[in-house]
């Protein structure tokens, strides 16, 4: 049995503990009475609200620095790469399946239901062949009128098919907004087939050309409603083209931009695969 001595012992460890947390005779809380830990709270709160108000004031500084229209640093993306509709790089059908190519199609016609003639009657008639300056003035910028009756036979309005149906398919190419791009020369679509023997195309607008009077850009805000030009493409497969896959590389030339960069394949220049099954 514990001896008297051993019970005292562990009575007063008992009570020290306690008194560690509460000291009911100073009225400390961990070692502290309620006016430190007062003064303790009151320090930290000043400390934060201090911090919290450095930073909103940095944070305003900052937004001081900044325009609501045109980004203050953009020479992260100088040159626009180019891009296809339908969104793919693997375009691969069956030309006697309709289900098969019913994705190509669709999507071709919602992206260009923007491009219609009733949502291009308010846009502002433009100069061809000259840049649409509208650096002073408003800030809200005018839009040159891109129409869909332009691309003709890949319009989807004389053929709601793209030609998809006849073999012979569609394909949309339009160049990356750059604000304040404005490319020096004519510049126009340029594209070749990968293999032994050409492939003949048709372009539309003619030659593939995109003209000078839809730049320069003036950011989303600034040109809310504008609409990047476009220029089809229509592959002219013939029967010895089917069944195998085809690499199609486009490019923008006739301009100071670049389009042979190995570092980055979409620099001016897009390369994707057809492939139609008979």
């Amino acid at each position: 049995m514990a001896s008297t001595e051993d019970k005292a012992a562990n009575k007063e460890n008992v009570s020290s503990w306690k008194d560690s947390i509460y000291n009911p005779r100073t009225g400390e809380l961990l070692g502290r009475t309620a006016s430190s830990w007062a003064l303790i709270l009151l320090f930290y709160l000043v400390f934060y609200c201090f911090l919290a108000g450095m930073f909103a004031l940095t944070m305003w500084v900052m937004l001081l620095t900044l325009d609501d229209y045109v980004p203050r640093y953009r020479d992260r993306v100088p040159e626009p790469g180019l891009v296809i509709r339908p969104n793919s790089l693997d375009i691969t059908f069956n030309k006697s399946d309709s289900k098969n190519y019913k994705n190509y199609v669709n999507h071709l016609e919602s992206f260009l239901q923007r491009y219609n003639d009733s949502m291009q009657e308010n846009n502002e008639e433009c100069i061809p062949g000259e840049y649409y300056m509208q650096d002073g003035g408003e800030m809200t910028k005018k839009v040159c009128p891109f129409r869909r009756t332009s691309l003709s036979l890949c319009s989807g309005l004389s053929d709601t098919d793209f030609g998809y149906q006849e073999g012979k398919p569609c394909v949309l190419l339009k160049m990356n907004r750059i604000i304040g791009l404005k490319p020096i020369g004519d510049p126009y679509i340029n594209c070749t087939v990968k293999k032994d023997h050409p492939v003949q195309m048709h372009y539309f607008p003619s030659e593939g050309r995109i003209d000078k009077m839809y730049f320069p850009y003036y950011g989303k805000k600034a040109h809310e409603n504008y609409m990047q030009p476009l220029v089809a493409v229509k592959l002219l497969l013939t029967k010895e083209d089917y069944n195998k896959e085809l690499a199609v590389e486009c490019r923008v030339e006739g301009t100071n931009l670049r389009n042979n960069d190995e570092r980055d394949k979409f620099l001016g220049r897009v390369t994707f695969r057809v492939k139609v099954v008979e």
